[in-house]
């Protein structure tokens, strides 16, 4: 480690429905060292969540302290909608809506705060699967379903910071009594919502009773995998992509859920050309989301 200049490293903090990591990410190579890791409990509301981020937050910096390093920051990831300044401006999942998260941080050092899926996709850009594809589709089917365009290695962000929102696609699904309902995407295909739908706390719960032959349990993944394949398309028809990637806990396993979501997204492409675009699972698992939020720090003081 010591072979690298001080500059080289930032600390990446993601924090997910599920978990909240912390570690000490190389911005030459991705890699990361003195990570921490716990459960986000994002039902203990905001501060609690916050606190904890904190505490291994100080493991991590004394960490890279003892090693002799002088950090170029902190980047900070989290499950939200995030502003073109750093500012959390949602509170679907964590409670920091108008919480100085940012200035927080900012007491220890400089820090930068972004929306989990832009960071996610310029981790895969820069060292994970969509290094040679540009411009990319980034996806992330996780606890909720989010997306964004990479061009040029930088996740396109909007206007206000807002272009992400994929969980909100509308679903028109047919009964067997020739009735249609309606649903949103992120409740029926997410890994929550495909847990929810069977009665159970997790994804790989889902998975593991359709792997036994459990029908409904098939039957639910299949389907989901089918609803996003038809949002997913959406984008593509929108955007025409090099390639695709898919991230998250659910878009990064193999199965029926993949197979599903892969042939729908085909089946929903209009044009034949576009309908053959690369659709892969990205690269670098459950840390994309700290490097991305690292490699946010050098990429805004660059």
């Amino acid at each position: 480690m010591h072979h690298l200049a001080s500059a080289d490293y930032a600390i990446g903090i993601d924090v997910g429905g599920t978990k909240i990591a912390v570690g000490l990410v190389c911005l030459v190579d991705g890699a990361v060292s003195h990570k921490r890791v716990c459960t986000t409990g994002a039902a203990r509301g905001g501060q609690a969540v916050l606190a904890d981020l904190l505490a291994m937050l100080h493991e991590v910096m004394q960490a890279a302290k003892g090693d002799g390093i002088a950090l170029l920051g902190i980047g900070l990831a989290v499950c939200e909608l995030v502003d073109l300044v750093g500012n959390v401006t949602s509170d679907y999942t964590i409670a920091w809506k108008g919480v100085p998260v940012q200035a927080i941080l900012s007491e220890l050092a400089e820090c930068v705060v972004e929306a989990d899926v832009r960071a996610q996709a310029m981790a895969e850009a820069k060292f994970g699967a969509g290094q040679s594809f540009d411009p990319f589709v980034f996806v992330n089917v996780g606890t909720g379903i989010s997306s964004c365009l990479v061009q040029g290695g930088v996740p396109f962000a909007g206007a206000r910071g807002n272009a992400l929102v994929l969980a909100t696609a509308p679903l028109s699904l047919p009964l067997a009594d020739g009735s249609w309902v309606s649903h949103e995407l992120e409740p029926y295909a997410s890994g929550s919502g495909v847990a929810r739908r069977l009665g159970v706390l997790r994804a790989e719960q889902v998975i593991d009773a359709a792997a036994a032959g459990e029908v409904r349990a098939r039957e639910i993944l299949t389907s989901a995998g089918h609803a996003l394949g038809n949002s997913v398309a959406f984008l593509a028809n929108v955007l025409d992509p090099q390639a695709i990637v898919v991230g998250g806990g659910l878009g990064s396993q193999e199965g029926m859920y993949w197979d599903s979501f892969v042939a729908s997204t085909r089946a929903h492409i209009w044009s034949a050309e576009t309908r053959s675009v690369p659709i892969v699972h990205a690269g670098l698992g459950g840390d994309a989301g700290l490097i991305g939020a690292a490699l946010a720090v050098g990429m805004q003081r660059g």
